[in-house]
Order: C-alpha cells, then structure tokens, then sequence
C-alpha cells in the first residue's frame, strides 16, 4: 500500500515537472515559483503533523485502518504469489529435487524418437556420415 502511493507521489511529481507547451490557457494559470511551492508544501506537512493533536480520536482509527488494510493487503500478495508458484512450480524446469514431475503433470519430457537422437555428423564439403 505504502508503495502504491509512494509510486503515485514520484509518478506526479515527474508529470508536473514535465515540460510543457506554451498555450493561451497556460499564460492565465497563476504563476507559481520554486521557493513558493516549497513554502506552501512545508507548511502542508506542518499542518498534517498537527492534525493528530488536533483530532487524536480520527488519528487512532485511521492508524488502525491503515494496519487493517496493509495486513489485507499482505495476505493477499501472498495469496497471489502462492498461485502463481503453485501453477507454474511444475512447469518451469527447477531445480527442487523431484525428478518424476512427468508424472504429475501428465506430460512427458521425453519426446524425441530414435531418428531425432541419431547424432548427424558432417565432414569435408557437408556430406552427412554416421
């Protein structure tokens, strides 16, 4: 969850700090500067460190709600990465000591016929020769 809005905050700040074109609707935006925005973001943050002094009721219950939906979001990441290992651990060749997952899995990982095995060899001017 964290990371979510961390990915939000990075991904807008990238967007506002984008170049952008000159358009007539641009030139009647307020014109903000640097040491501004910096002085109206410190005094967001300020004001948020207070709010819980304010509003320390609304402060616990967000904090146990932010603990509830963090702990289900962790089982359900778990539960997501259990389905794709679970359905994929079988098919993906690893190495985890179970040699006959031929059996499990309905195919066979021996497919080649005797012509395919047969080793074709090729000397001098590409002539084949066994």
């Amino acid at each position: 969850m964290f990371f979510l809005l961390r990915m939000a905050f990075w991904l807008g700040l990238v967007l506002v700090l984008l170049p952008r074109d000159a358009t007539p609707e641009s030139d009647k935006l307020p014109q903000v500067g640097a040491s501004q925005a910096i002085s109206a973001a410190t005094a967001a943050v300020s004001d948020m460190t207070q709010f819980c002094t304010r509003q320390p009721a609304a402060c616990e219950v967000g904090g146990q709600a932010a603990a509830v939906i963090g702990h289900r979001a962790q089982d359900g990441a778990r539960k997501i990465y259990k389905i794709i290992t679970d359905r994929h651990s079988d098919q993906t060749g690893s190495i985890d000591g179970d040699t006959d997952s031929s059996a499990s899995t309905g195919w066979s990982a021996n497919t080649l016929t005797a012509e395919d095995l047969r080793a074709e060899w090729r000397l001098d001017g590409g002539t084949a020769t066994n």
